[in-house]
């Protein structure tokens, strides 16, 4: 009896602990952000600093579009850790790996060579998507689901060219997860806890130096260091970051599906929701920082 009470106050303080841990404030801020869009919206924020987090549909299932390369630079970590790849090998590339798109990977010629860290380069700070397939099918699709299974991720799973995930691809397209668990991957990495130390060190540097900054990005001051990973098709629009913010570390995700407005242009409503969001966490981590987006600076953030 004693120990079946001891048991059951446990799993109370658990639940107060985890309750304790939602900041309400910056819940409601962001409810009132995300009112009236017209689709569904989920969102994910953790202070790494004070544990506290905000969700909104944080474990709803969502495309991740372009954002499940991280976990595809995570595949392919894990093989050069094993000894089965090498971050400075030399690869040779082939017409059959084109992804038809404006890569510049794309642009290489039938048995031209680049070294395997130049296209995880590409692939993470372009998004180019011929560069990826060919790190996806080095890495195997379906090893990269097994070490996301394996490292508890329970939903994120890449769904394009992997035996037994034809049913989700039509719904979801290259990759399904969810905001929360996408800002656990960054975490991961964040911490040295992804595949290892070293291999998360040089996933961060690599995930840095992002061209496509237009959005979130451009809500946070350029001499912030952050790595993110952005994420677009016609329907669904996604950004995750990490900031290395003065007053502590914060990791958030804002994903987007069954957008009505489907435009490619900056002021579609998905991506100004994602920059409305950015700005709002900024601004409530850092309140008394004086920095906003230079005027005139639009002009130069048409990536």
């Amino acid at each position: 009896m004693k120990q079946i009470s001891f048991i059951i106050i446990i799993m109370l303080l658990a639940n107060m602990h985890s309750f304790a841990q939602t900041d309400a404030k910056l819940t409601t801020q962001l409810q009132k952000a995300v009112s009236g869009f017209n689709g569904q919206v989920g969102v994910y924020v953790q202070n790494l600093k004070t544990g506290k987090v905000a969700a909104i549909n944080a474990d709803t299932l969502f495309p991740t579009a372009s954002m499940i390369k991280v976990s595809i630079l995570a595949g392919v970590m894990d093989k050069i850790e094993k000894g089965e790849l090498q971050y400075n090998q030399k690869l040779k590339y082939r017409d059959s790996l084109l992804y038809a798109g404006e890569d510049i990977l794309g642009s290489f010629k039938d048995g031209d060579s680049i070294y395997l860290s130049k296209v995880a380069m590409l692939m993470i700070t372009m998004s180019d998507n011929t560069a990826s397939l060919w790190l996806q099918k080095l890495a195997d699709g379906k090893n990269i689901n097994n070490w996301l299974e394996q490292n508890g991720f329970k939903y994120m799973r890449i769904n394009s060219r992997v035996e037994g995930r034809e049913a989700m691809r039509p719904i979801y397209g290259w990759g399904v997860t969810t905001p929360r668990e996408m800002c656990k991957l960054f975490t991961m990495i964040h911490d040295g806890t992804a595949v290892s130390p070293a291999a998360s060190e040089r996933m961060y540097r690599t995930m840095s130096h992002i061209y496509w900054d237009q959005n979130a990005l451009a809500q946070i001051p350029p001499y912030i260091q952050t790595i993110s990973k952005q994420g677009a098709v016609d329907a669904s629009r996604s950004e995750t970051v990490l900031v290395n913010a003065p007053h502590g570390d914060y990791v958030f995700s804002v994903i987007t599906k069954n957008n009505k407005d489907q435009r490619w242009t900056a002021d579609n409503e998905a991506s100004t929701l994602i920059r409305k969001i950015s700005a709002l966490l900024w601004h409530y981590y850092e309140p008394q920082s004086k920095w906003k987006p230079a005027g005139g600076v639009a002009k130069y953030m048409l990536n």
